[in-house]
């Protein structure tokens, strides 16, 4: 079980980052892992998770290298893509001093399951802002709407969940039934576009339910995204001022508690960080994503990084690894590495 405790985070991005984020916008558990109470963290703080590297040797295991600038980061992803043999898509942003890093940024890659954390953002904002017993609503399913790799959901047909346990069962444990419960609740697939474009995102969008969305190749444009717009996104529920701020922790809450991101984003940086993240897999192209915010372990401002990956073959698996090293580089792209 993973060990936390409380740690300060700011409501509000410095006015650096958001007028980069303005200026860009123009362009396993048992049966009961999740509980009835949400985590729910107290106003202005989420619990430290401290992230478990598994299998492979994490990128912060091995002899540190110097950070370096954007330049220097870029020509290591370059690298690192041409070994990957495949396509690597990163941006992050320092919100303490408003620096990027960028690669392939503007490229389209599939959401996969990390629209489920702006899918919880939106129904916590519809329950905040007009359906005010939405949470605690009980929504059932029958045995009929189970999708493949539903862990939590698979265990409730009949008695069903609240609408927040579904939020926490689709962050947490990627539940693709729990998340097509979610996605009913706002107005479907074409809801959540619309939701995208309130957070001045006029790229990702979502055009199918789990599972049929996972189906991509490198001509699709449905349920797409690129790496800066979902990065914006992201900074937009978790740290600015799109949802209320008790709304936001209780969703940093969950993306801090998320089981299934161990080998990815979390594995690549320092164990005493704090992240916050939501992973997305295909079955085609050895597609892996994980998008995340990140506290560094003595600072108060977060990181906020959006990493999609893909290969060039459609029958080749994807590689947890590269997405972890993608985000050591981008950390030391940024400087707040040694």
């Amino acid at each position: 079980m993973r060990q936390s405790r409380a740690r300060r985070f700011p409501s509000a991005a410095p006015a650096a980052v958001l007028a980069i984020f303005m200026l860009a916008g123009c362009a396993a558990g048992g049966a009961d892992a999740v509980s009835g109470t949400v985590p729910h963290t107290v106003s202005g703080t989420v619990p430290v998770v401290s992230p478990q590297a598994a299998g492979e040797q994490s990128a912060v295991d091995r002899p540190a290298s110097p950070s370096y600038g954007e330049a220097e980061a870029r020509r290591k992803l370059r690298a690192l893509e041409a070994a990957f043999k495949g396509r690597i898509g990163a941006y992050a942003v320092d919100t303490a001093s408003g620096k990027t890093v960028a690669y392939r940024s503007g490229e389209r890659f599939p959401l996969l399951s990390t629209f489920k954390a702006v899918a919880a953002a939106a129904v916590l904002h519809k329950a905040r802002t007009s359906d005010p017993g939405l949470m605690d609503r009980v929504v059932r399913w029958s045995r009929d709407d189970l999708k493949p790799h539903s862990p939590i959901t698979e265990k409730h047909v009949g008695d069903g969940m609240t609408v927040a346990r579904l939020c926490e069962a689709a962050i947490r444990y990627s539940d693709n039934t729990a998340s097509n419960m979610l996605l009913k609740q706002i107005g479907g697939p074409a809801g959540l576009t619309r939701y995208f474009r309130t957070l001045q995102d006029p790229i990702s969008r979502l055009d199918r339910w789990e599972s049929e969305l996972n189906d991509w190749n490198p001509k699709e444009r449905r349920d797409t995204t690129t790496p800066e717009s979902m990065a914006r996104s992201l900074h937009a529920v978790t740290i600015g001022d799109a949802l209320d701020a008790k709304d936001r922790d209780r969703l940093n809450g969950w993306l801090t508690a998320n089981t299934t991101g161990d080998a990815r984003i979390r594995a690549g940086l320092p164990k005493d960080w704090t992240i916050g993240d939501k992973t997305g897999t295909g079955g085609s192209y050895g597609t892996a994503n994980d998008i995340a915010v990140v506290w560094p372990a003595e600072a108060a401002a977060p990181i906020v990084m959006a990493i999609y990956t893909n290969r060039r073959a459609a029958d080749a698996p994807g590689d947890d690894k590269i997405v972890a090293e993608t985000a050591a580089i981008l950390v030391r792209g940024l400087g707040r590495l040694p």
